[in-house]
């Protein structure tokens, strides 16, 4: 298809920007052995990432160096030499800093490539993992084992998902990780068989690359049926224990769904390439829908995105949850930072009635004369008693009401933030506009708008 070579030429390294990348990591490389001679352990420097299975896409090229240590360093060991000598390697490039995930790592950069400088086990199957990060030159590996010259088809799928929105497996997008998208090249051959057979991916759900279904069933359907909720199964071809396509979310497998069936029906460059999204009046756009919308503005904590935007999504979805339950009908929700942090929800209205109906007991019951003696107002239908109640009318006051009494599941690390936030109705400050107007015109999604 003339269109997937357009795209190719547009996202393939060309040869010098190949020289270039092989340059700079062989440096970090040879740093990195300099380095860890310094120290009296059979430490191993593996090249792993995209660019070690050359899969990376022109202008897109994180160096991925992982510092193995023999299995048999004490774990507290690994930590505590391992920062020490990413740290020390750090030092020898243009600027780093120490990161967090399962354990201490380094980011650094060297000329303008990002670098991340990972401590690990050198494992040689998946019995000796001990760290989530072990899997990798694992992972690599095997990649460059099976890849069988598809290296384009990955890059041609990589595009397509970035296009769409739903590259990457970080917890706050929950997508396609680069892994999952050299498996699913793997498994169907070419980014168009995939496209083709997307029907079937979404039936099937399960991917066995390695077979351990057979080699090991009794490990490998306990991975099933624990990920038996997940939109796909694709057991780890280097750990049966692990499904690849964990962290995807059944609504960005959903965009995937059908943006492939649309670029099946009529492929264009958009897909890979997508126009700024237009952006309108989000006032207008309330007035069109008679809807309201509610904005939660607050102070951005100085927290990494790995947790700020999952404690964002936890909040909103507690609001979301709760003002439901109060009468108010939550059309959408949305959350992110740009100054400030944000937690929009799109509702049915900003005005409840005065009085709510409340349900009580039947009235031959202990509780039923509880009931009784509490309320004021009361009547009979059939075997239940009636009360109303007279409730906080405006939403803002209901909201205010709710942070007080500590009634809304919100995220621990930005409580604080949130209950002493501002809460404006149907109204944004200019920086938030097009952020409004996407949400509520639901172009933010990328699914139809």
């Amino acid at each position: 298809m003339e269109l997937l070579k357009e795209v190719l030429s547009m996202i393939k390294p060309s040869k010098e920007e190949e020289k270039v990348v092989n340059a700079v990591t062989e440096a970090v490389f040879q740093i990195a052995k300099g380095e860890i001679d310094n120290y009296n352990l059979d430490i191993v420097p593996y090249l792993v990432g995209s660019i070690a299975k050359d899969t990376y896409l022109s202008g897109d090229h994180d160096i991925d160096l992982f510092l193995a240590f023999p299995t048999n360093t004490p774990l507290e060991e690994l930590k505590k030499t391992g920062l020490e000598l990413a740290t020390a390697i750090g030092r020898k490039l243009n600027t780093y800093e120490i990161a967090y995930a399962e354990h201490p790592y380094v980011k650094a950069t060297y000329k303008g490539f990002e670098v991340d400088l990972v401590p690990c086990y050198n494992v040689e199957n998946w019995k000796e993992v001990r760290t989530a990060v072990d899997r990798s030159i694992l992972h690599t590996k095997w990649i460059i084992e099976h890849l069988d010259g598809k290296n384009d088809e990955v890059r041609l799928l990589k595009r397509f998902l970035k296009g769409i929105n739903v590259y990457g497996s970080e917890v706050y997008v929950r997508g396609f990780s680069g892994y999952l998208t050299e498996l699913l090249i793997i498994k169907y051959g070419s980014f168009m068989k995939l496209v083709e057979d997307i029907e079937f991916l979404g039936k099937s759900k399960i991917v066995d690359l390695e077979g351990w279904i057979r080699k090991e069933p009794e490990i490998a359907y306990k991975t099933i049926e624990r990920e038996s909720g997940s939109p796909l199964i694709v057991i780890d071809p280097v750990d049966p224990r692990r499904n690849v396509a964990s962290a995807l979310s059944w609504e960005k497998f959903g965009v995937f769904y059908f943006k492939a069936r649309e670029f099946k029906e009529g492929p264009r460059l958009e897909f890979f390439f997508p126009p700024e999204k237009k952006t309108g009046n989000y006032r207008g756009l309330l007035r069109e829908k008679g809807t309201n919308l509610v904005t939660i503005l607050f102070q951005k904590p100085d927290l990494v995105d790995d947790i700020l935007l999952p404690q964002l999504e936890k909040s909103a979805k507690g609001l979301e949850k709760v003002l439901k339950k109060k009468g108010f009908d939550v059309i959408d929700i949305n959350w992110g930072y740009m100054e400030k942090a944000f937690i929009m929800l799109e509702v049915d209205k900003v005005h409840r009635p005065k009085i709510s109906l409340k349900i009580g007991p039947e009235f031959l019951t202990e509780s039923g004369a509880e009931f009784y003696k509490k309320n004021k107002k009361v009547w009979i239908r059939g075997k239940r008693l009636y009360s109303e109640k007279e409730v906080t009318e405006n939403i803002v006051d209901v909201i205010k009401e709710l942070f007080i009494k500590n009634q809304v599941a919100l995220g621990r690390s930005i409580k604080n933030e949130i209950i002493n936030s501002d809460i404006l109705v149907n109204f944004v400050p200019p920086k938030l506009e097009k952020e409004a107007y996407l949400f509520l015109s639901k172009e933010k999604w990328n699914v139809k708008g």
